[in-house]
């Protein structure tokens, strides 16, 4: 995989972030289709995974339904 440029990515925190201030991931829709780059909110400047939208799709799907048993 080419490296990508994640300097200037816009983040959002997910929607299933704890409120108040734990457990804060972040996701970026700069890639749509290609890849999702997720990182730790509370560490903005730590490591970024990036998975493959299809996958990181069928992720959030699993998380939804409850299909994870977390």
């Amino acid at each position: 995989m080419r490296s990508l440029d994640l300097t200037a990515v816009t983040w959002r925190k997910s929607s299933y972030s704890n409120q108040d201030g734990g457990e804060c991931v972040e996701v970026s829709d700069d890639f749509a289709g290609v890849v999702v780059p997720v990182r730790d909110s509370k560490n903005p400047h730590g490591p970024i995974l990036a998975f493959a939208a299809d996958g990181w799709s069928s992720f959030v799907s699993a998380v939804k339904d409850g299909s994870l048993g977390v």
